[in-house]
């Protein structure tokens, strides 16, 4: 039996009041593994949009962020394929990000049609902030609980993520 535990709601927005509630149906249902993931990543994504808002990011654009420091310059497609989002989302993201200044794009040099990104000097500098909110969004998602729970939320999460993220996953009930 899982125990609830009850976080204060001081420092934390709400639920984005146009994102769909679970069902209004018996508590039994409304505390269905699909309707708690739901709600958790908007409570997430609330948070971090917050958060990163103070910055002038946007999310997502964190992760690209952070794939270039950890990696280094990354070809476009390349760094799409390591996101798992498609290329028309990377190029958007890309584009707000060289408007911003904190990456650029450049042609590879053996092959024009390819386009090498990499973070700018404003983009590095940016680091320590980003750090310093992911800390902050942690500890926001981890009130309350011990770190041996934290660790097995992130274990379980980790299962979660591959159940539902396979790259041969086509569509519910497909079996390849």
């Amino acid at each position: 039996m899982v125990e609830r535990v009850e976080s204060p709601a001081q420092d934390a927005p709400a639920c984005p009041a146009d994102a769909p509630a679970c069902p209004t149906l018996p508590a039994d249902v409304e505390d269905s593994l699909g309707c708690l993931m739901a709600r958790a990543s908007l409570g997430h994504r609330s948070l971090l949009g917050a958060l990163l808002a103070e910055i002038d990011l946007y999310p997502g654009q964190d992760r690209v962020l952070n794939v270039l420091w950890t990696h280094g310059p990354q070809y476009q497609n390349k760094l799409a394929a390591k996101l798992g989002i498609d290329m028309s989302t990377m190029t958007k993201s890309l584009q707000r990000l060289e408007r911003s200044g904190l990456v650029s794009r450049s042609p590879c040099p053996t092959n024009r049609r390819l386009s090498i990104v990499s973070t700018t000097p404003k983009g590095d500098a940016l680091r320590p902030r980003l750090r310093g909110i992911e800390e902050e969004v942690h500890r926001r998602l981890a009130r309350g609980l011990t770190p041996e729970q934290v660790e097995t939320l992130c274990s379980l999460l980790a299962v979660v993520r591959d159940n539902t993220c396979r790259e041969d996953l086509r569509s519910p009930g497909a079996r390849g």
